[in-house]
């Protein structure tokens, strides 16, 4: 590609104007952005309010029922099964969406449609322009997705104790939900977005790659996060392999007489004559549980969120870089 001539900027004149321009293009954008968080979080605190109340009330009339059939406000538990879920998948659907407008709207449509390089040739250079997309945007969304996120652990929190069917911390919606791991895939969301449209230049397949980018960066995350902080480990005896309970499971198994630990068969207890023998022959005298207890939760969560941005560093990073390759090298010019 042809290198675009770039005059000498006058960056005291048009970087207000500039961004004048750019809140005023994407006043749409910018308006759903605050309607999308203002509902989610009246939805939120309608869950973390009488919602849960309703259903704290109707699971203590199902807890104190000693008959077969007793009054129980059951449409309370749903709603707030329902209310919670849909609330859920909003805050961690949130970096995919800031990705797709990344992609398609605030850098894939301008370089499509040649307003970006009309606006390198009036005194504003790449690298502000890119700048300047990318700044007040990760703002806003740190600003919308942390409000989302401590109204969220708010409503989860309000149900503890109180709701039978409450969603463990472990959960992995509920999990990225309730702490600032959804803030820095945001985050990774808008570099993705950005790097996605710089790379192909077109609306839609910008759109498309920067939401696949952001599901590498969540996935990744997901993979790393156990192995992030020390785990805990727990041996049990043969005669009972019960799940320890409120525990984020990295791995478990059969545990020998000399230490060595493999793979479960799952027979079950020894109370069954064909599983002890089996037990015998492997020589197996244990179940071993490696797991994260509630303790862990930030610990967890503060090291995935480092390593999140430290993806987000390194796509935002390769946005500079592939601006600077379209533009021949003068993307740097300030």
């Amino acid at each position: 590609m042809s290198a675009v001539p770039l005059p000498a900027p006058t960056h005291k004149t048009h970087a207000p104007r500039h961004l004048h321009w750019l809140l005023r293009l994407h006043r749409p954008a910018l308006l759903t952005w605050a309607a999308l968080v203002l509902a989610t979080a009246a939805a939120l605190l309608w869950l973390y309010g009488p919602a849960t109340d309703a259903a704290a009330a109707a699971w203590r009339q199902w807890n104190a029922c000693d008959t077969e059939s007793c009054a129980y406000d059951q449409p309370a538990i749903l709603r707030y099964k329902t209310l919670y879920t849909y609330t859920t998948i909003a805050v961690t659907a949130v970096p995919f969406v800031v990705a797709a407008w990344s992609g398609a709207a605030l850098v894939g449509r301008e370089l499509e449609s040649g307003t970006a390089r009309l606006t390198w040739t009036q005194g504003l250079t790449p690298t502000r322009w890119l700048t300047g997309r990318l700044a007040l945007p990760a703002a806003l969304i740190t600003a919308g997705t942390t409000l989302l996120v401590i109204l969220h652990r708010l409503a989860w929190t309000a149900a503890e104790g109180r709701i039978d069917t409450a969603e463990a911390w472990y959960d992995n919606t509920t999990l990225h939900a309730n702490g600032p791991t959804t803030i820095a895939f945001a985050l990774a969301g808008l570099a993705a977005g950005a790097l996605a449209g710089l790379l192909w230049q077109r609306t839609l397949p910008a759109l498309m790659l920067g939401m696949a980018l952001t599901l590498v960066v969540r996935t990744i995350a997901d993979q790393a996060m156990p192995h992030l902080w020390p785990t805990a480990t727990r041996t049990t005896d043969l005669r009972n392999a019960d799940l320890l309970g409120d525990v984020l499971y990295v791995d478990e198994g059969l545990v020998t007489s000399t230490g060595r630990h493999m793979a479960d068969p799952t027979c079950g207890s020894t109370a069954y004559p064909d599983c002890r023998a089996l037990y015998e022959k492997l020589d197996a005298v244990g179940h071993f549980h490696i797991y994260h207890p509630a303790s862990h939760y930030w610990p967890l969560q503060l090291t995935t969120t480092a390593l999140a941005l430290a993806l987000t560093a390194l796509l935002t990073a390769g946005a500079y870089m592939t601006l600077r390759r379209i533009t021949g090298g003068r993307a740097a010019a300030v």
